[in-house]
């Protein structure tokens, strides 16, 4: 038919809208970064980003000093309100969002609201006070929600073994305890490969 050539009218003809050699888009997998007040989730999701981190952190002030417990950290300065967002591509084939939640008792509400859609989770443990982390494992043993736990050596001392880490907070064999430094971004990124290899070996058995 006259006319119906695109290059006579001047145009080119649209793209096959789905090309069978077009790359595909990669797989996004929703992470949490949990843990107790002050045990470096901020710290984490900031090291291994490669976008500037959402953070919502406000300075602690007088009238939390009888809320928030500062043993150990009497030199937090602020802390996180809602959450931590950053990003991080694996693979041309995989990115993890990544999730940091609040820490402090009076913000867990907002943990259920996270966990929505999450596949797994980095849980923090500081060395120094390793209870502040027990009620996230609780959290995510109760809810299925397949963990791995990050040991961060604060001023990079790691004065225990994973194997002692494992055996204080009571862990089955099957949850890896990992050395970490949550400002190194190479050691933050090894935690999370190994929880992505975790939640694969784990769908290939269901």
């Amino acid at each position: 038919m006259a006319g119906s050539d695109p290059a006579a009218r001047g145009t080119s003809a649209p793209d096959a809208p789905f090309a069978p050699d077009a790359p595909s888009a990669p797989d996004a997998v929703k992470i949490l970064i949990a843990g107790g007040f002050g045990v470096g989730k901020t710290t984490m999701v900031g090291a291994v980003s490669e976008i500037v981190p959402l953070r919502t952190e406000e300075p602690l002030t007088s009238a939390g000093l009888h809320v928030d417990d500062l043993d150990g950290i009497e030199e937090k300065r602020a802390t996180t309100v809602a959450l931590d967002f950053g990003r991080i591509t694996l693979s041309p084939e995989l990115v993890l969002y990544l999730f940091g939640t609040p820490g402090q008792q009076r913000f867990w509400f907002m943990w259920n609201d996270l966990a929505i859609g999450a596949l797994g989770a980095v849980v923090l443990i500081d060395v120094r006070r390793p209870e502040s982390s027990f009620a996230a494992i609780d959290f995510f043993e109760r809810r299925g929600i397949p963990f791995v736990v990050g040991v961060n050596g604060f001023h990079g001392q790691h004065p225990y073994t994973p194997e002692e880490i494992r055996d204080a907070l009571a862990l089955p064999e099957r949850t890896p305890v990992l050395l970490c430094d949550a400002r190194e971004r190479g050691s933050c990124r090894d935690v999370l490969i190994t929880l992505i290899d975790e939640l694969i070996a784990s769908s290939s058995h269901n």
